[in-house]
């Protein structure tokens, strides 16, 4: 055999390992684009969900089509009380550490008190100690809890200032639900949203329309904004969209203004489906050009007393619907408002930064097998 030939084979017989060792090295050739199908193959993240209940079946499915969680504790009155969702959620996370990671809270009880600061400092270290991944502040600050002398406390009072230093030094992110969206300040026959219509008509306390003497939207993004400029270095999410979901361009300002924040669409699909009936090309250069600082969420929740089957059936919809959406350029209807919108069809690589990649940085002690 010439010495050329031998070489030759030499070469072929490399090139033959080299294919066949690929897979094994988890390398992969990037598609461009993904299918409906590849979302039952692809690692997704929801990283806005409440589990309020201590069965495992929303982790089984979630597991079932490739979904890690984070399950968000909140002060919410409709919610169990905060020691029982925190039991619920390191319960689920130590459970499944890999699938379930949980933001902790904090309650305004005894604001009032002298050693309200220092309480609340005792607590979120204790959460932190039990794997909290992040910290969640709602809407009750601003909307709803008042000091003894009857004002209202917003989220740029100077007592909440030790606290997000010693969650900066901590470097633990928080997710912030300040304010409502823009709506929530309009009569409910003019909200274009079935779902945020039908949450106002079933919780009239905190549709905004109904009481003139609350702070306005303008106020509650001016306090949220005032926070965020006492603490520029701190990494923040904003949940639902900041409540600026009424429009990307205004997104994409608040995102310009602030480095170190993200934002989450969780129970925001249906605007941003909205605003693309009107102009897609406009929805689709948002998502891609700020692909770095969105992550999926849905603000699932499961609490006792749901049905299963039920439940499951709406998170597989919104999970499908959401995915066919971000994946597909089909043609698209939604019970959510009228007229029909034509899917995003975004690339492969800008969903795994929604999808997974955003999440996984922004939330660097979950799911440690990240």
């Amino acid at each position: 055999m010439r010495i050329k030939d031998f070489i030759s084979e030499i070469i072929l017989l490399q090139l033959i390992i080299w294919l066949y060792l690929l897979p094994m090295t988890g390398c992969r050739t990037e598609k461009a684009h993904y299918t409906i199908d590849d979302f039952y193959r692809i690692e997704k993240i929801d990283a806005h969900v409440h589990i309020n209940d201590n069965t495992p079946f929303f982790t089984d499915q979630a597991r079932r089509v490739n979904f890690k969680l984070l399950t968000i504790n909140v002060d919410y009155p409709d919610f169990p009380l905060l020691p029982v969702q925190e039991k619920i959620a390191q319960d689920r996370m130590n459970s499944d550490p890999d699938l379930i990671a949980f933001a902790a809270t904090f309650s305004m009880t005894g604001w009032d008190e002298p050693d309200w600061q220092k309480k609340v400092l005792g607590h979120l270290d204790s959460m932190f100690s039990a794997g909290a991944s992040a910290v969640k502040v709602w809407k009750n600050i601003g909307m709803d809890f008042r000091a003894s002398d009857g004002a209202m406390v917003m989220i740029d009072n100077p007592r909440f200032d030790a606290i997000f230093a010693h969650i900066r030094e901590k470097k633990i992110p928080v997710i912030g639900h300040m304010g409502e969206p823009k709506s929530c300040w309009q009569p409910a026959a003019e909200i274009p949203i079935k779902y945020i219509r039908n949450y106002f008509i079933d919780h009239p306390q905190y549709h905004m329309y109904l009481h003139p003497e609350m702070p306005s939207y303008e106020d509650q993004m001016q306090v949220r904004d005032n926070m965020l400029e006492k603490n520029r270095d701190m990494e923040f999410v904003g949940a639902h969209l900041a409540s600026l979901e009424w429009s990307v361009d205004e997104l994409a300002r608040f995102l310009d203004r602030f480095p170190r924040a993200d934002v989450d669409i969780a129970a925001r699909m249906g605007n941003i489906q909205y605003q693309s009936s009107q102009n897609r090309e406009k929805v689709r250069k948002f998502f891609i050009n700020y692909q770095d600082r969105i992550l999926y969420g849905t603000d699932l929740v499961y609490s006792a007393g749901m049905s299963p089957s039920d439940f499951i059936s709406n998170m597989n919809s919104t999970w499908l619907g959401d995915w066919k959406y971000l994946v597909t350029d089909s043609l698209m209807t939604t019970v959510e408002f009228e007229g029909k919108f034509q899917g995003l069809h975004l690339p492969a690589a800008v969903l795994d930064k929604i999808y997974s990649t955003n999440a996984k940085r922004k939330f660097t002690r979950a799911w440690p097998k990240n």
